[in-house]
């Protein structure tokens, strides 16, 4: 898993009724794109995420030339 500054972070609720969570990518402190990364939460709050199986990154559209 290969993550970037500005991609979201989407993670699955794993037990039911409990909801998924987003939030942006601010820092990748792993190599090459690797995790851990810095996830700031659109509740606000900010968090070192290991991602585990029940996460998807969601690319940032990037602009190429």
């Amino acid at each position: 898993m290969n993550g970037q500054i500005g991609d979201r972070l989407h993670v699955h609720g794993n037990v039911v009724g409990q909801p998924d969570r987003m939030g942006e990518i601010v820092e990748v402190r792993g190599r090459d794109g690797a995790p851990p990364y810095l996830v700031r939460f659109d509740d606000g709050h900010e968090a070192l995420v290991y991602p585990g199986p029940d996460t998807v990154i969601e690319q940032k559209a990037r602009v190429t030339r």
